[in-house]
């Protein structure tokens, strides 16, 4: 308990002070994320806040933990380095999606041939319980993998959100961990959620710097560990045992998951790549509702605690019918942003340059300018 406590502190601190380093490094390289038409920010802002919050959690990990009592720390460390550099090259040069992939596939093959990270139990999800094919064990981590690594990386598009939902499910994870004396990774995911909570002082809004690829990649992978492990392990915990553990974490990281498969299938159904950029992404609803940046973070930070909450009260109903009610929540939401999108109003402006004697009128849909310059 004391190395949980004195690691969580150690990764405070030191992601808390390495994060305004960065930021005079960033500036003196003039290593910006520079906005353009698809973006939300308007001025150039420091887009490696993950390295600060990749450091303070391998810190805190390298000094606290005993690695033999968990053979596949390694392999994790492998994969986070790896993870890492994937990161750091984009938020730097800009990696291409395909080589992020490739990547991406091998940091998975270290979970899952290394360190053994595999799902092999349903817990009984449409009937199935135990997957005795070795195949679609592999199959089926792979895919996980892979969505919940990207997820984070996808929902970062307003300050403060990647790094706010990534609070949340890592902290909820760390503390079942934690009461169920699984010490090792529970110090995994109190480690990572005291590294994020110190980069958000710097990133909520009005950020002062991003957390990248780098950070936003890291959280999805140390949280696809963390939910891996739960699944396989909750149900037969010493203290607290669960049922329906694949929807447990299904729910702890529903947002996410749900926002990048939805808008993956709506990229693919239009013939485009599941990883070209576009603003169909649930904080881009919210901002055209009018919600600024603080209030589309709190707000789904809310909502995803709610769904935590939810999941854990309703697991009694087994894992299938809370996943499928999980996802029809998730759409039911979405349907009402839709329908309450407000209708665009026809705005004319009239604007005289007395001087040339030119008279101007604008016409425009809802937003409109506040107002119009005059000479």
């Amino acid at each position: 308990m004391e190395q949980i406590i004195i690691g969580s502190i150690i990764a405070f601190l030191v992601t808390f002070y390495a994060i305004p380093v960065i930021m005079k490094v960033a500036d003196l390289k003039k290593l910006y994320d520079v906005p353009d038409e698809r973006k939300i920010h308007k001025q150039p802002i420091p887009s490696l806040g993950g390295f600060g919050i990749f450091v303070g959690f391998a810190v805190a990990l390298l000094l606290m933990l005993d690695f033999t009592q968990l053979a596949a720390m390694q392999y994790y460390f492998a994969a986070f380095l790896i993870i890492f550099f994937l990161g750091i090259k984009d938020d730097i040069v800009i990696l291409s999606a395909q080589k992020k992939f490739v990547g991406q596939l091998l940091v998975a093959a270290i979970l899952m041939f290394k360190a053994k990270l595999l799902i092999t139990d349903m817990h009984g999800f449409f009937g199935i319980t135990v997957i005795t094919q070795e195949a679609l064990r592999y199959c089926l981590t792979l895919f996980t993998i892979i969505v919940i690594v990207n997820a984070f990386n996808l929902i970062d598009g307003v300050d403060g959100l990647a790094g706010s939902l990534g609070l949340v499910s890592s902290s909820v994870f760390a503390i079942f961990f934690l009461m169920n004396k699984d010490y090792t990774y529970a110090a995994i995911g109190f480690a990572l959620a005291a590294s994020i909570l110190a980069f958000l002082i710097y990133n909520f809004h009005p950020a002062k710097i991003f957390m990248g690829d780098t950070g936003s990649l890291m959280i999805g992978l140390v949280n696809t560990i963390l939910v891996i492990h739960f699944i396989e392990s909750a149900n037969t915990a010493s203290t607290y045992k669960l049922v329906a553990t694949p929807a447990l974490g299904f729910g702890i990281l529903l947002l996410p998951l749900m926002d990048t498969l939805r808008v993956f299938g709506i990229r693919i159904f239009h013939g485009r790549s599941p990883f070209s950029p576009d603003r169909n992404h649930i904080h881009h609803i919210l901002l055209d509702r009018g919600l600024n940046h603080r209030q589309v973070t709190l707000t789904l930070s809310t909502v995803s605690i709610a769904l935590v909450v939810l999941s854990f009260v309703l697991q009694p109903i087994g894992t299938t019918y809370l996943i499928l009610g999980l996802i029809g929540l998730f759409f039911l939401g979405i349907l009402a942003l839709y329908l309450t999108k407000p209708k665009p109003h026809l705005h004319v402006v009239k604007d005289e340059v007395k001087r040339n004697k030119v008279r101007l009128v604008s016409i425009y849909t809802e937003p409109a300018p506040a107002a119009v310059d005059e000479e």
